[in-house]
């Protein structure tokens, strides 16, 4: 069944509590007040909140985009607010909508700007003209295997000149903002983490305190990756493990990133067992060195892989006497384990302070020793290390 979906948050809102302190909370109660009311009026149906954020299910694409130019009327002279309208056929699950459609409209809104609205292709062919919309050309967001045709919503009483879209110059090919939710029961460790991913550029779209809510963000903000503590609530033995799994195996639009406060060897090789794309698993004393963290947190949303040093050497380490490893030299074991990290040649080279091309004869020699299929991507090659390791 056809759907209509409506996204929009506040652009800048972190600034913004910084700038109004306590006045924010009445700010935001305003904000959400004039959302509510123009999605009501157009008969739309809010299918979650959180913040500043809305997600919205209308039954026509004239719904939507009406009640959008009223939202966006209602905040002319307040914050800015960024909107995201898609029509495709997402599952029903739950009260909420799954599926590649809600990432779709997750990315086109967060390539926006406040005061803009921006309308997908399907659903500006569904409109049929009855609204005026500017083609602003073809897109590459993040996650999304195709280009997306973006169109901006024109009326009287919106803003017409916006700076280029935030899903990148189409020359560079690279896509929106990476969008990070945060699962730690920890409110102090969610939040330290969170500034430095800000910090760093990322955006943090959710922070969850249990399993259950994070799956909950996962489907409502569809982000790039998850960030997942391994032991959280009610027992605090492997719920955020299982959490990633499932986020795995139901939205693959989603990377994972684990971090555990010991070597669980096991439960990497649980997180690794269909695939080491697109997946992460760091000790927390990883976070305090926060460009490496940055780097990983990049990589695994990329679809590369991220693997604490610790927990491959133990893998590594795991090996019967018969096992091909032991043909290996040490220099080699030394690049097998960076390799399993996540690390392309070249920054196998920077580290080891070696040339490329001795990297390369190096790589070449483990996958022979190892009868392994050489693979261009560096996350190929990682997952042919790790499959080998399970073996």
């Amino acid at each position: 069944m056809s759907v209509t979906l409506l996204f929009t948050d506040i652009e800048g809102s972190t600034a913004l509590v910084q700038e109004l302190g306590d006045r924010y909370a009445d700010t935001l109660a305003e904000h959400r007040r004039a959302v509510r009311e123009a999605v009501a009026a157009h008969g739309g149906e809010e299918v979650d909140s959180r913040g500043d954020e809305f997600a919205v299910a209308f039954s026509d694409v004239e719904r939507a985009l009406a009640a959008a130019r009223a939202i966006q009327e209602a905040h002319r002279d307040r914050v800015k607010v960024r909107i995201g309208v898609h029509t495709g056929e997402p599952l029903r699950v739950d009260g909420g909508y799954i599926g590649v459609d809600v990432h779709r409209v997750a990315r086109i809104c967060s390539a926006g700007h406040g005061g803009q609205v921006l309308v997908s292709q399907t659903a500006r062919d569904a409109a049929g003209g009855t609204f005026e919309l500017t083609d602003l050309g073809e897109h590459r967001l993040r996650g999304l295997n195709n280009p997306e045709r973006i169109f901006q919503l024109v009326a009287p009483e919106l803003d017409a000149d916006f700076p280029p879209l935030r899903s990148e110059a189409k020359e560079t090919g690279l896509g929106a903002r990476t969008r990070v939710v945060l699962a730690d029961d920890s409110v102090l460790l969610r939040e330290g983490i969170a500034r430095l991913l800000e910090e760093a550029g990322f955006e943090v779209v959710g922070q969850s305190g249990t399993a259950d809510d994070l799956l909950l963000k996962v489907r409502s903000y569809a982000p790039d990756v998850a960030i997942i503590d391994i032991r959280m609530p009610p027992t605090h033995t492997d719920e955020g493990l299982r959490a990633a799994q499932e986020i795995r195996e139901h939205f693959p639009g989603t990377a994972v990133l684990v971090l555990s406060q010991y070597v669980e060897s096991g439960y990497a090789l649980e997180l690794l067992q269909s695939s080491a794309e697109g997946v992460g698993y760091l000790l927390k004393d990883r976070v305090a060195d926060v460009g490496e963290f940055a780097a990983a947190v990049q990589r695994v949303a990329d679809g590369g892989s991220a693997l604490d040093p610790e927990v491959v050497s133990m893998l590594v380490g795991r090996r019967r006497s018969d096992d091909p490893l032991s043909r290996l030299t040490p220099r080699e074991r030394e690049v097998l384990g960076l390799m399993a990290e996540g690390r392309s040649n070249q920054a196998i080279a920077e580290r080891l302070v070696v040339t490329l091309r001795a990297v390369e004869k190096h790589v070449t020699s483990i996958f022979g020793k190892l009868r392994l299929p050489i693979d261009e991507h560096d996350h190929r090659r990682v997952l042919a290390v790790m499959a080998y390791l399970r073996r």
